[in-house]
């Protein structure tokens, strides 16, 4: 009989469940820890591991998991949540969550395991970190012109400049990564008018799956896809939802620089308004066909082509 695995993880601790077996067992996060749950695992022939995403704090675990030869999935806690509440779970603690989630992976799809790539991981630790920097230079942007005593405002000055220095460092270093991901991809979609380094880069980390996806999955993953609201004889309006938030943000700022240079998407977005549709809609459209002409793109083999309307 196949047993399943689910593993709640902390900063400090692993919590481990199996399913159909009545077996627990916790550790501490980190290397020894994860070495005793692979004996652990394997001592018990556990076929597919579950675990939520956790700020980060699974990174460890996903990773060395993976390199031991065992199945390791990772998924959104939003769903294992909903998940456990379909159990009639509304109680919540690290054993019952593991047990949920050791649940969840018996009745989980035999795909999308998580593969090790440390060149994305370190890319996506860049891309993370630029982020943040900008977000404190906006904020200090904020901050200045709020600022009325002049040693305060120099200090602010003295910090944009630093913040400048690294963001341009850290693309730099961005830059080099991303030819290190994939290459010969990096210079297909550089040559797409309106797609940039920054964009390439997130879609490297936050959509690796880029190519191996129907235009339907792409524009779930990113969180773009309308979905429908019907019951009986009501046709509701649609509404995205979900998705990869930070996916969904740089095909956002990708797509409305495509609007304002790509004459293609121009003419979309025109046409779009023109028919009444509001200009978020009309942007989120063309994020859609974005996202879904780059996975065409990359599984097809093929340059990027403009299309007409």
């Amino acid at each position: 009989m196949s047993a399943y695995a689910g593993i709640d993880v902390s900063k400090a601790t692993l919590q481990v469940a199996l399913y159909p077996e009545v077996s627990e067992l916790c550790v501490t996060n980190d290397a020894a820890g994860l070495e005793a749950i692979t004996l652990y695992l394997k001592d018990h022939a556990v076929e597919r591991v579950l675990v939520e995403a956790t700020g980060g704090y699974e990174r460890l675990s996903v990773r060395l998991l993976a390199k031991a030869g065992l199945k390791v999935q990772r998924i959104n806690p939003v769903r294992a949540r909903q998940f456990a509440l379909a159990m009639g779970k509304r109680a919540k603690t690290d054993p019952i969550d593991a047990r949920m989630l050791a649940l969840f992976a018996s009745a989980l799809e035999d795909k999308h395991f998580v593969v090790p790539d440390v060149a994305r991981e370190e890319l996506t630790e860049l891309v993370n970190q630029r982020d943040s920097l900008v977000q404190q230079r906006d904020d200090n942007r904020r901050r200045m012109k709020q600022a009325t005593l002049p040693v305060v405002l120099e200090h602010y000055t003295t910090l944009e400049s630093t913040l400048r220095v690294l963001i341009k460092a850290c693309d730099k270093q961005i830059a080099e990564q991303s030819r290190r991901v994939d290459a010969d991809l990096l210079k297909r979609l550089s040559e797409i008018k309106g797609v940039g380094s920054v964009t390439i880069a997130s879609l490297f980390c936050y959509l690796p799956e880029l190519g191996d996806l129907n235009r339907s999955q792409v524009a779930a993953l990113a969180g773009v896809a309308p979905y429908n609201n019907d019951s009986g004889t009501k046709i509701g309006k649609r509404h995205i939802y979900g998705g990869r938030a930070k996916l969904r943000r740089a095909a956002y700022m990708c797509a409305l620089v495509m609007t304002r240079v790509n004459p293609d998407f121009k003419a979309r977005c025109a046409r779009l308004r023109a028919s009444g549709k509001p200009a978020k809609v009309a942007l989120v459209a063309c994020m859609r066909v974005l996202l879904v002409r780059l996975n065409a793109m990359v599984r097809d083999g093929e340059p990027w082509r403009d299309q007409p309307i």
